[in-house]
């Protein structure tokens, strides 16, 4: 991850998995901007090796419980895609309403800037068509002899 790109929620903290092992958290952090679903990075020191924490509902509910102090107050999260967790992170995708939290920590959501460009584009007359449907749309209009 580019530390440029970085917004982080937390600094170090102590979790315990649902063993009673404890694990030392170095950063949980977002990209400072995305696509609405957000997800989240939780750092840790040493190795998971072959202990799933993203499943661990104990895991998660420290990490949701340290985000809760820092004034998230939302739904719950879920692990994220199996393919992005590794060997020292856990990858949780937060819900929808994570954004709002998010937002006020400088995370920026894309599609909220799309939306205002087509909205602008629109509202100026000035909005434009999917070069395909452009095109189907003049075959159409010269099929039909509109020029």
């Amino acid at each position: 991850m580019d530390n440029e790109n970085v917004i982080q929620l937390s600094g170090p903290f102590r979790i315990n998995d649902s063993l009673g092992r404890t694990w030392e958290v170095r950063a949980i952090r977002i990209y400072d901007e995305g696509y609405g679903i957000i997800d989240v990075y939780v750092d840790l020191d040493a190795s998971m090796e072959d202990d799933l924490l993203y499943e661990d509902p104990v895991v998660i509910r420290q990490i949701l419980g340290r985000l809760h102090t820092l004034g998230y107050d939302g739904p719950d999260f879920g692990a994220g895609d199996p393919g992005q967790q590794d060997d020292k992170l856990i990858v949780l995708e937060a819900p929808e309403e994570f954004g709002h939290f998010a937002a006020s920590r400088g995370w920026k959501n894309l599609a909220e800037t799309y939306e205002d460009d087509e909205a602008h584009a629109a509202a100026s007359g000035d909005a434009t068509m999917d070069p395909r449907a452009q095109a189907e749309f003049d075959a159409l209009m010269k099929k039909l002899g509109v020029k």
